[in-house]
């Protein structure tokens, strides 16, 4: 039996401050957001593993975590210029739209579990459950007179403005099968895993165009959506390659990744024209692409003295939705990339030269971006005017903002070692 106890303890402190200025909506029409939410978590955990016979093991293990989040959000409008805080001319411009400070703290105890079968050192398979959450907290740029007025009294209390300002944890029960294993001596190494996750409450975070005081408006939203399921197949190896035919001290592998993974939206409720409706069949799962690969072969070889490593790697990723509502400006379709290197180091690793290219082919790629443009509530298809563009949103021109990845790069490096 072997295991182990720990403690952990968090406490930080994220302050948010800026303009939004909606100068095409109104002359000199500025929302501005003041924030901080403040987290405190601390958990307890342990896991353990227990021998069953000298081939099969039982780990076992828990944590409690307590997450406490405390937040102040203030939203004002300003005319005539940016907010004061930037160095602008603007006067407030009626009451806040959001004045609140709010507290929520929450609890949980999430366990894990994995059994394991090594018929000898070179070979491992198991199989594990366990499960996760990531603590609730509140939106620092939301906006609370938005807020439901469940009294119909025209003054919504704190307690109606925190809960459309805050957002529930999200919880995960987490399924993996798998192997590990060297093979033809040491030769081939592979690691193979297939897995299913259960999410439930799934946190969506989103920027969206709203009306504050029947003017258009910037408001930030963080909504638990619903449920997920994510189920997929990764795999991972190295070969080493021509062993008997390469020169002593010569060395050549091909070492490789794979990903599958299909992640679907089982429930997505949002309202539509004030009424919750699910429409997972119209959302996409952010920043998951469903196929992913990479393979590296490397050469090294002594030189002198000293040694030279040749590599050379190209990765792909299938099409990516940078949100849930697919968006055929700011999505990114398919595309790989291909990098190398040459490093030489000196006898006794005391220093190094190293010459890199990244991306050489100069692929042009999107990494993420953001639109303010007006779509369909359910399928989130944009609308277009009469002039066939789409129609904004935020301000009279809206905004559409793609940012891209490196382009080519090729650099050079030199490590001394002391």
């Amino acid at each position: 039996l072997k295991g182990l106890f720990g403690f952990y303890y968090l406490g930080a402190k994220a302050d948010t401050l800026f303009d939004v200025r909606l100068y095409t909506t109104l002359a000199g029409l500025t929302a501005f957001t003041q924030a901080n939410v403040s987290t405190d978590t601390w958990a307890v955990f342990g896991d353990f593993t227990y021998d069953l016979t000298d081939q099969f093991s039982l780990s076992v293990g828990g944590r409690y975590t307590s997450d406490e989040r405390r937040a102040n959000i203030l939203r004002q409008n300003y005319l005539g210029g940016g907010s004061p805080v930037f160095g602008g001319a603007g006067v407030a411009f009626g009451a806040p739209s959001t004045n609140f400070t709010g507290r929520q703290v929450f609890r949980k105890f999430t366990p894990r579990a994995s059994l394991s079968f090594m018929p000898n050192r070179d070979h491992n398979f198991y199989a594990s459950y366990s499960q996760g959450f990531k603590g609730g907290g509140f939106d620092p740029r939301g906006v609370g007179v938005n807020a439901p007025d469940y009294n119909s009294d025209g003054v919504r209390s704190q307690d109606e403005i925190a809960r459309f300002l805050s957002f529930r944890p999200e919880k995960v029960d987490s399924y993996e099968v798998g192997y590990k294993g060297n093979l033809f001596d040491g030769g081939l190494y592979i690691a193979l895993a297939g897995f299913y996750a259960d999410y439930t409450d799934v946190q969506i975070p989103g920027s969206v165009a709203c009306t504050v005081g029947n003017l258009p408006s910037f408001c930030g939203v963080v909504s638990n959506a619903g449920k997920a399921r994510f189920k997929g197949l990764e795999a991972e190896g190295t070969a080493r390659l021509g062993r008997d035919l390469l020169a002593s001290g010569d060395r050549l592998s091909l070492s490789g990744a794979f990903g599958y993974i299909d992640a679907k939206y089982r429930q997505y409720i949002t309202l539509i024209a004030g009424q919750p409706t699910d429409v997972a069949a119209f959302r996409k799962v952010q920043n998951t692409p469903k196929w992913t690969w990479s393979g590296t072969l490397a050469y090294e070889t002594p030189v002198g003295d000293g040694r030279l490593n040749l590599g050379t790697t190209v990765s792909y990723r299938s099409k990516t939705y940078q949100f849930e509502i697919p968006n055929p400006y700011i999505d990114q379709p398919r595309f790989a990339l291909w990098d190398a290197s040459a490093v030489y180091t000196a006898p006794g690793g005391r220093w190094s030269l190293g010459l890199y290219g990244r991306n050489l082919l100069d692929k042009k790629y999107k990494t993420s971006g953001y639109t303010f443009i007006a779509a369909n509530a359910t399928t989130g298809v944009p609308t277009l005017g009469a002039n066939g563009l789409p129609i904004a949103s935020l301000g009279r021109e809206g905004t559409l903002t793609a940012f891209y990845g490196n382009p080519r790069q090729v650099f050079a490096t030199a490590t001394l070692q002391f």
